[in-house]
C-alpha cells in the first residue's frame, strides 16, 4: 500500500514496495498566512500565480500526519468546510472566510492510528474509512453537527458501517447514492458496494473482484461511447492495471477492459475528463524506480472495452506524484514534494497540456518521495483551493 489515495490489502496485507509513510510532526514555524504570490514566493514557499490565503497547522487540528482531503458546503447557510485525514482521525475546518479559517474539532479514529484515511461526501454526511487501522469499517458523520460549533469539539461518529474492517480509499457516486470502497479486506480487494441513499443505514450491495483495486472514480457515464450511456461506470487504479468496469448492475459487475501502459510500475489514481472522453492517471513510482520526471499518463476512452494509452506527460520536477483531480480544462495535482500543480489542456490527443500555476507546499526540497502534498480539493463554488500536506497540514489557496 502506498502513501496516497487507493491501495492497501486483506487484512494487513500492505502493497508498498518497501515504502516507509513520511515522518509526521506539524510545521509550527512555517508561515499560516495570508501572503500574495510576489517574484516567485509567497512567504516561505515557491509559488506561481498561486496566493496563500491560509494554513491550519496539524498541531492546531490534533494530529501528527496529515493525508487526504475533502470539502462540504451547507447548502442550508452557504458555509464551506474542509474535511482533512491526519493520522488519528478527521479534521473539520471552516473555510468559508478563506483568511482567517476556523478549526471547529475532530473525528477520532475509530481504532488506531493509521498513515491512510480516506473522506467522502453524500447529502450532507461524511464517509470515512483507514487502512492499517484493524477494525474501523466506515464512519458516518452527519455534517450539519458543524453549524453553530464555537468551539473545538472531540466529536463521536454517528455510525458505523462494518462489512470490511479496513479500506484504503473510497468513491462515491452522488447521482446513483453508492459508495466504492477499494483495497479492503473484503471482496478480494476490489469494489466493495455500498447503497447510500439513506445515508445513516448503508447497506451491502455486491462486491467485484478478487482484483485489487487502488483507486475508482464511479460515475454516471455521459461520454462518446453511446452503449454505455447512462450506465454506472467505475474507472479504476488497479496497481498494475487500468480497468474500466460496468457497476450498473451491483450483484453482477462486468469489467470491460483492463491494459497496462508503457513505464507501469504502480498505477495509483485518477480522474476523467468532464465529457469521459479522456482519464489522466498518475503512477506513484515510475518517477522513483524508472528515473523519470512526474508524470501524467493520458487515455483515450472513446471506446469503453478498447481504451488506448496516449502518451505520458512530463513535467519539470522531478517529484512523485500522488492525487489528481479535474475542473474544466484544468487538472489539479498534488505531487508530494513540489506540492500544488496546476495544468490547462486543449486538445489532448496532440498532446496540448501545460502546467499554468504552482504552489509549493514542501520548501526543502523537490526529492522523489511521499513527503508533502498528498490530496487537493478544487470544487468549491467559492473557487477557493484547498490542500492536505503530510507535514504542513491544511493550506487554503486562491489561483489568479
Amino acid at each position: 500500500m502506498l502513501a496516497g489515495c487507493g491501495g492497501g490489502g486483506g487484512g494487513d496485507g500492505h502493497h508498498d514496495g518497501g515504502h516507509t509513510p513520511p515522518p509526521g510532526g506539524s510545521l509550527p514555524d512555517w508561515s499560516t498566512g495570508p501572503a500574495d504570490c510576489l517574484d516567485g514566493m509567497a512567504g516561505e514557499f515557491p509559488c506561481s500565480a498561486v496566493d496563500l490565503l491560509g494554513r491550519v497547522p496539524l498541531d492546531t487540528m490534533g494530529g501528527n500526519a496529515g493525508n487526504d482531503l475533502w470539502a462540504w458546503t451547507d447548502a442550508v447557510t452557504g458555509r464551506e468546510y474542509a474535511l482533512m485525514g491526519m493520522d488519528n482521525g478527521t479534521a473539520f475546518v471552516d473555510v468559508t472566510e478563506p483568511l482567517a479559517p476556523v478549526f471547529l474539532g475532530r473525528l477520532p479514529t475509530r481504532t488506531v492510528a493509521s498513515t491512510w484515511r480516506d473522506i467522502k461526501v453524500y447529502q450532507d454526511h461524511a464517509y470515512i474509512v483507514a487502512d492499517g487501522a484493524g477494525a474501523h469499517g466506515m464512519q458516518i458523520f452527519d455534517l450539519t453537527r458543524l453549524r453553530g460549533v464555537t468551539a473545538p469539539e472531540i466529536f463521536n461518529a454517528d455510525g458505523v458501517y462494518l462489512q470490511f474492517s479496513n479500506a484504503h480509499n473510497l468513491a462515491i457516486n452522488e447521482d446513483t447514492g453508492f459508495a466504492y470502497a477499494v483495497g479492503s479486506n473484503s471482496c478480494g480487494g476490489g469494489l466493495h458496494i455500498i447503497d447510500i441513499r439513506t445515508p445513516n443505514n448503508p447497506m451491502f450491495a455486491g462486491c467485484h473482484g478478487p482484483r485489487y483495486t487502488h483507486d475508482t472514480q464511479c460515475v454516471t457515464y455521459q461520454g462518446p461511447d453511446a452503449q454505455f450511456t447512462g450506465r454506472e461506470i467505475c474507472v479504476s487504479a488497479d496497481e498494475n492495471r487500468f480497468a474500466i468496469n460496468d457497476v450498473t448492475l451491483k450483484s453482477s459487475p462486468v469489467t470491460l477492459a483492463s491494459i497496462t501502459y508503457p513505464g507501469m510500475v504502480y498505477a495509483h489514481q485518477g480522474w476523467l475528463s468532464e465529457d469521459h472522453r479522456y482519464f489522466f492517471l498518475g503512477d506513484e513510482l515510475d518517477e522513483l524506480n524508472l528515473g523519470v520526471p512526474t508524470r501524467t499518463h493520458v487515455f483515450d476512452l472513446a471506446e469503453l472495452t478498447a481504451p488506448q494509452h496516449l502518451y505520458a506527460h512530463e513535467a519539470d520536477t522531478p517529484a512523485t506524484d500522488h492525487n489528481l483531480y479535474v475542473l474544466g480544462d484544468r487538472l489539479f495535482q498534488a505531487n508530494y514534494s513540489v506540492g500544488l500543480r496546476v495544468l490547462e489542456f486543449g486538445d489532448l490527443a496532440a498532446g496540448d497540456i501545460d502546467e499554468i500555476a504552482f504552489f509549493d507546499t514542501h520548501p526543502p526540497n523537490d526529492a522523489r518521495g511521499f513527503n508533502g502534498a498528498w490530496s487537493v480539493y478544487p470544487y468549491l463554488d467559492s473557487g477557493t483551493l484547498l490542500v492536505s500536506d503530510t507535514r504542513g497540514g491544511l493550506f487554503i489557496l486562491a489561483l489568479r
